[in-house]
């Protein structure tokens, strides 16, 4: 088969302990999935999840114990930090039940949802999709992935943000407004999901701007650290 032009490359992420990588298909968001988050964006209670995605070639790949880099995006005069605990899914399918959710992933990642506050909010008022502000380019730095299999305890991980290493965002996972699993059968009967998909569950409260030259650093309790500065 031939293409009109050269089509880009595969993005995939690098597996602890594996010579293989993780191909990436797609990336689903899921929004206000913290209660506290959710209060410091003006919204209260147990809502419904919803999701928003971002492009498989948004995610900045950096491999443990090094430092990734992310430029500050244009447009914006508010580029916002949320650390997630990612996702991966190993095994598709549609309408999976909670129970059997578990079954469908492949591993874990820290990750970064950057949003571009302003951008989001002017869109919002307008009634308008705010892509513009959570879906740009390298909106989603994240780190390698552990494989479920050699990861116990997710759910009682601490989840930790620190900017120039002062901390801003710090909880656990068992806060999760919907978790691990429930989001998963959520999002499979809005979409088939497939091998390869990825999942940014949420983020705790403590969100805030950052510009350049701060450096970002994401913990989750078992995860390799994810660190990332800001460029100019």
């Amino acid at each position: 088969m031939s293409y009109a032009f050269d089509p880009s490359p595969l993005v995939s992420l690098p597996i602890t302990n594996q010579a293989h990588r993780f191909p990436v298909h797609r990336v689903y968001c899921v929004g206000r999935n913290y209660a506290e988050h959710a209060k410091e964006m003006g919204f209260t209670g147990r809502e419904p999840p919803f999701f928003f995605l971002k492009p498989a070639d948004a995610l900045v790949v950096v491999p443990t114990d090094q430092t990734g880099t992310m430029p500050y995006p244009p447009l914006t005069q508010d580029l916002h930090h949320e650390v997630e605990l990612v996702v991966a899914i190993g095994q598709g399918g549609r309408d999976i039940p909670v129970d059997q959710a578990l079954s469908h992933v492949y591993g874990y990642a820290v990750g970064l949802d950057m949003t571009r506050r302003d951008l989001q909010a002017e869109m919002k008022k307008q009634g308008r999709p705010w892509c513009i502000g959570k879906a740009f380019d390298h909106s989603a730095p994240i780190g390698p992935i552990v494989q479920a299999s050699q990861l116990a305890g997710i759910t009682q991980a601490e989840i930790k943000l620190e900017v120039n290493g002062i901390t801003r965002q710090h909880s656990q996972i068992n806060k999760l407004i919907w978790n691990i699993p429930e989001t998963i059968a959520h999002l499979s009967r809005a979409w088939t999901l497939m091998p390869g998909d990825l999942i940014f569950t949420g983020t705790p409260e403590g969100v805030g701007a950052v510009v350049p030259g701060d450096e970002m650093t994401a913990h989750i309790t078992g995860l390799p650290s994810l660190r990332i500065a800001i460029a100019a």
